[in-house]
Parts: structure tokens; sequence; C-alpha cells
């Protein structure tokens, strides 16, 4: 699908009837009704229901409203904060208490103002309602992007002259139709995260919730649901995306009275969040996509990051990393060579990964001591800096600014700066503890040695790690829980520095992908898909990670012929030919290379280069193939004149021949020039490979390579071939 950056309604009529609203563009409609006096329904979100004048709204609303059941209280459908006192038995949208009272309002709304648009046509709505009896006020913001993605998030406030109020959760909720009887997320660990699981949706809750301080390596970036057997080119499909780095609930619910809800918001521990007279609480952003099938739902999340989350960025340069290439052993003149073979491949950026800074050498000190080591630097990373930029190389260097070793001077100096429950520390995780930087001289004092890293060094990146999950995370020596606060506090940090740093990159690495969420999103400027590079793996965390993320907003490496973390080994075209689909770069001892690999590197580099602004700007596709050891995805340019595609063997094919592919996603009444791409792509292949792979091509329709396809070439497990469509 290409989502279109705007949609402007034919009619002029708005689409508004009394407290009825059509929020309604690039094919997706949600309907809201507040026709009573407490917080909006919603009678539709899906498919785009077409204009609706007011007359056709009121009907609608008569049409969807449900009758009384026997013997039931006088319900109303959910609303988008689902509440106990309108007889929703299931998760409470908002659940706390003034010491054991006030713990069931009901909400009476006191505005409703609709948010205009282009050519006067409704994108969003702002709700305001008060309980007078639990003395709480709430505000609910909707918004609907030029993309059709819905985002929605609750404020609630404590009056002045109100006692204090313990806030235990608040999550907003979204209905979904009875036909969405299947539900998809996500879970893994460490070096194969985002793994998909699939369930039928039956009655009852089925919660995903992360009480890691970070969305976790187990976290599912979407929770899904669909018509049966959707897929990512077929079927109807809701998908819910919390934007929270810190500890969050994600769930789905059915009852017994027949609604079903996809709900989200940040789990706050025990006496989190206490509301002072006067004080409020906003919930992060939950962002809600519909689609006919998953690669739909999935545009509308590339298209919203690609306009604001990073639409000023420039192409994202190819890295060279150090990490797999050296370890710890930081010597600047195997540096220096290594910095050689990565300008002679084509990279645009060097990054000096852990091991830089006083004490490092190894993961068991030095966090925290963020001075450049002057044992192994004595004149500072100057020499390496200096010799990196005279090569046309950008400069980039890793940092785990949150977290802090014991055994380091700084822990030493400070050990009431370690998060903590009081009275102890929490177990130790990789030998580190996590710095409290919600306090402000912990926080100056982290702010001050980057700034002055980044200063003196002029670097132009950073990776910022994040290794360990938050366990018993309080302050000290009250104990009282700070994961909320720490969050905030890290995003204060990372907007600090980009405020004093304009042109500065930040790269989000959590052990690999453990912090993969729209809020860190909103600064930083690609995440880092999984610390393992073994291509075959990458193909899976690739494929479900783009289903929130589009392919230049995830860090994909070429790696060593045997990967470090699995021990499996790869030729260099599927190595290469994975990482092509994200942010390029290399993470392998480029010395140790022969010439011929160094070359073929080269190639895929300058084959990159080439093809980045498609990989980079182009709707991601996926096809439905019915051998599941056959993949198929790809990107098509947004005027879908060009395309590339990839065939994958994960592994042996349930037949000897898997037949024709289907390739997804373009204009059917253009014709393309279809070819082999990549560097010797015939090589990569068995004997006999099809005609269309040797021979100069073919041309065809887009109808006929979506309805009919192209013969598959017969692939070793754990091959690739790339394939380009050019319709110019």
């Amino acid at each position: 699908m290409t989502v279109p950056s705007q949609t402007r309604h034919p009619e002029s009529t708005r689409d508004t009837a009394g407290d009825l609203v059509h929020l309604r563009r690039a094919g997706v409609s949600l309907l809201l009704d507040g026709s009573d006096c407490g917080v909006p329904v919603v009678l539709h979100w899906g498919a785009d229901l077409g204009p609706l004048t007011g007359p056709e709204l009121l009907d609608l609303a008569t049409a969807l409203r449900r009758p009384v059941r026997h013997g039931a209280p006088d319900e109303r459908p959910v609303g988008l904060l689902p509440e106990h006192t309108h007889a929703w038995f299931g998760l409470p949208g908002l659940s706390g208490h003034r010491s054991g009272r006030d713990w069931s309002p009901r909400f009476r709304r006191t505005d409703l103002r609709v948010v205009d648009g282009p050519g006067d046509a409704p994108t969003g709505v702002v709700v305001t309602a008060r309980d007078d009896a639990a003395a709480l006020d709430l505000v609910i913001e909707v918004e609907m992007d030029p993309a059709g993605l819905v985002r929605l998030r609750a404020e609630l406030g404590n009056p002045a002259d109100a006692e204090p109020y313990q806030l235990d959760g608040l999550a907003l909720g979204l209905p979904v139709p009875p036909q969405a009887n299947e539900l998809l997320d996500l879970t893994g660990r460490w070096c194969r995260e985002r793994a998909p699981q699939r369930y039928p949706f039956t009655v009852g809750t089925r919660s995903r919730e992360s009480r890691r301080g970070k969305p976790g390596l187990d976290a599912t970036l979407l929770l899904v649901a669909g018509t049966a057997d959707f897929g990512f080119r077929s079927g109807e499909v809701w998908g819910l995306h919390l934007g929270w780095s810190g500890n969050h609930r994600m769930h789905a619910e059915r009852t017994p009275e027949g609604e079903a809800l996809l709900g989200a918001g940040e789990l706050l521990l025990p006496g989190e969040i206490v509301l002072g007279p006067g004080e409020h609480y906003r919930t992060p952003w939950v962002y809600a996509s519909y689609g006919r099938g998953l690669d739909e739902m999935s545009a509308r999340f590339h298209a919203h990051l690609r306009r604001s989350v990073s639409p000023q960025r420039r192409a994202r340069p190819v890295v060279v990393n150090t990490w797999e290439a050296v370890y710890f052993d930081h010597d600047l003149g195997r540096l220096t060579a290594l910095a050689d073979a990565a300008a002679r491949i084509g990279a645009e950026r060097f990054v000096l990964d852990d091991g830089w800074f006083r004490g490092r050498r190894n993961d068991r000190a030095g966090l925290g001591d963020w001075y450049v080591d002057p044992d192994v630097w004595p004149d500072g990373l100057h020499p390496l800096v200096a010799h990196v930029r005279g090569l046309g190389l950008e400069f980039g260097l890793w940092v785990e600014p949150e977290m802090i070793n014991p055994d380091s001077d700084l822990a030493r100096a400070h050990p009431d700066w370690m998060l903590g429950t009081g009275g102890r520390l929490p177990r130790e995780a990789r030998w580190q503890q996590v710095l409290d930087l919600t306090r402000p001289d912990a926080y100056d004092h982290i702010l001050a040695r980057l700034d002055t890293l980044v200063r003196e060094y002029g670097i132009a990146y950073l990776k910022w790690d994040h290794n360990r999950d938050l366990l018993d995370a309080g302050t000290q020596p009250s104990g009282r829980p700070r994961v909320h606060a720490q969050t905030l506090a890290a995003y204060r940090l990372l907007d600090t520095l980009r405020e004093r740093h304009p042109r500065l990159q930040i790269e989000s690495c959590s052990s690999g992908g453990g912090r993969v969420d729209l809020g860190i999103l909103e600064r930083t400027d690609r995440i880092w898909g999984s610390d393992c590079i073994d291509a075959l793996e990458r193909q899976s965390i690739q494929r479900w990670t783009q289903l929130l993320l589009p392919p230049e907003l995830i860090g994909s490496h070429v790696g060593a012929a045997r990967a470090h973390t699995t021990g499996r080994t790869h030729g260099l075209t599927f190595r290469a030919g994975t990482a092509f689909f994200g942010s390029f770069g290399v993470e392998w001892d480029l010395t140790s290379a022969t010439p011929e690999e160094q070359q073929e590197l080269a190639g895929w580099v300058a084959l990159y280069k080439r093809h980045r602004d498609l990989i980079h700007g182009g709707t991601v596709v996926r096809a439905d193939h019915p051998d599941p050891a056959l993949w198929v995805h790809g990107v098509v340019a947004a005027d879908r004149a060009e395309a590339i595609m990839a065939i994958v063997a994960t592994a042996t094919g349930t037949t000897a021949s898997p037949g024709p592919v289907r390739l997804p996603g373009l204009d059917p009444d253009r014709r393309y020039l279809v070819r082999a791409l990549a560097p010797d792509a015939a090589a990569t292949v068995l004997p006999a490979p099809p005609a269309w792979v040797t021979g100069p091509g073919v041309r065809l329709s887009g109808r006929t390579l979506g309805a009919a396809g192209l013969q598959a070439p017969p692939l070793h497990p754990e091959q690739l071939l790339l394939v380009h469509l050019n319709g110019r």
C-alpha cells in the first residue's frame, strides 16, 4: 500500500452531526459518538465509510446502537476510557483511589472540541470530562494523521483543593469488531527478538506486560487483532502500539457480552504516581493502525515515522562498527588499519564501540567514568579521530550513560546514585547497576560528560546502549519506585543533548533490540535491531521489526562469515543481501578479509548507495507464499515506478520446486523490466537457474507479476536473490 501524504474530502460538508464525529483519512474511518454525557464511544474503527452527511451519521449511529440486554444494567458501549461504572466488567481504564475512596469514577463530559484539518475535514477531537464526586478531571486527545494512523492519549488531573490521589493505572482502548477473531503479538530473547506468535481471540484477557524498565527483548511491538488467517496481503487487521520506553501493559480483551477491544498504557509500580493537589499525569501516546493485511497496517506507521520522526534527516551513512572486529582490544594501529579498510569498501561512518573509557578492559568495570582511558589512549582519541576524518569518514562513539559499574570511580564516590529499593542494591546484571538520573546531581554529571565528549571530538553519532533491566528500581534512600521518572529523565537527557548538538545522530541500542518504541524514536535516529547479525536470524528479526519501523530506522550489519553469536556460516551474498534492507553497516574485522572479499563487499556497498533512496523511502511489501521456507519481501517506490524484491530460502523447501512467487504492491498497469540484481547474481543459485535470472530479463506488467509471478530460483537453504523491477 502507498499511503497518500494528504487526503481531502471531495465533499464540502463536515463529517459531524451533533456529538457524532467522523474522522476519515487515507482509507480509514473512526466514528466517535458523544451523544450521551460520558466519555465518547467508538461506533466504528476500520475501513473507510465514505463521506457521510449529518443525517446519514445519525442514521448510522441508530443502526449501530446496541439494545439493552435482558437483566443487564442500563449499559453503554465501552468508551475510549473503559469504565466499570458503565457495566464494563473487563480491565478498567482508570484504576486508583484516595485511601480506598473514589475508586470507580463516572466521568461526565464538559466539552468536545473538534480539530479541523485541510478542507475543514475533522482530524481530531479533544474531550474534557469531570467527576465531581471523585474530584477528578480528564482530558482525552484523539488524532488521525494523513496516513490514517490514529493516536490517542489522556491526562488525569487532581484539583487543587483535593486530597492526594494514588494512580495505579490509566489505559485507553479501541474496540474491534467481532470479525477480529485472531491475535498476533511478538516475543523473543537476546539475539532472537521479535518472534511472532498467533492464537485465537477468545473470551478473556490476553495481557502483555513489561516490568523491565524498558520494553524488553521479549516485548511485542504491536498487539494485532485480525480476521481469520490474516496475512501480510490479506484479511483485515487492527494493531496497537504504545509509544513509551518504560514499563507498559498491552491487552486484548473479549467479554461474554460480545465486546472486544485492544488497550494499552503505562504499567505503574505500587505507589509510583501519587497526584498531589493540582498535579496531573499524562499517558504516553497510544498508536492504532487499521489495514487490509499487515502490510497496509505497517505502511501507516512507516508514513507517520517518516513524516514526524525523521523528515529532515539525511541519507543513512554506511557504518563500520568496531565491536565484533576488535571487542575490547583497542589499539591505535589496529583501529586505523580497520578505518583504512572501511574507507576502501566505501563506508561513510566509523563507530568506536565499547572499551575506550577509563578502566574498561572488559565489561566488569568503568561504566560511569566517561573519560578517555589514558593508559590506552595517551593522546586521547584525537589521533584516531583525525585519521578517520582524514579518510572522509564521520566518527561515532559507543556510550551507556544510564548504567554504572559498582567497580568505577563514580560508584565509589557516589554509591547513593544507584537505583535501589532502600537499604540494598538490586541483584547485579552484567556487573552493572542503573544510574539514578532522577537525581539532579547525577543527571547534571552525565550530561556534562556527554556534552564535553561530543564537543571535544566533534562526534557525529552516538551508539546509546542500555544493557540491563531495571530491577528493584527505586531511588535511595527512600526506595520509592522510579521507573516512570527515570524514563522521563532519559528522554530529557537525549532531548537536551540534541538541542545542544543539532547535527548529532543517536542510535537506540539495548542489548540489541530491547528498547524499540515510538517514544525513544522521537529523539533517536535508528534502533539497533539485534546483537545477533547472523543473517538467517536477522531475516526474521527484520521482517517482524518492520511491522512497526521502516527499513532506514533499523540498523543492520554485515558480519564475519561465521556468526559470532550463533556459529552459523553464510556466504557474503546472504549476509549483505540481508543487511541491504535496513540502515546498512559492517561489523567485521575487515583487515582479516581477503582482497576478493573486500572487493565483493565494496560492490554491495556501492549497490546499496545506488538504491538507498528507494529502500529508505519506498513502501515495504511482503508476499504470503504457501511454502513457509520461502520468503518474498521488498520495497516498492512511492510512485511504483521501481522496486527491489528479495527471494529468500530460509530453510529446505517443502517441495522440490517452490513454483512461481508473486511480487506484491506493484502498479498493475505498468510494465516492468525484471532482472536479477546483485554482484554475480546467477552464482548464488543452484545449477540450471530460470531463464529470467541468467538472461537479459523479462518485461511484465505489475498485474501479471502480482497474479502469476515469477518462477522462483532453486536456492539452497540460507541463500537469497535480489530482483530489480524497473518500470520507468
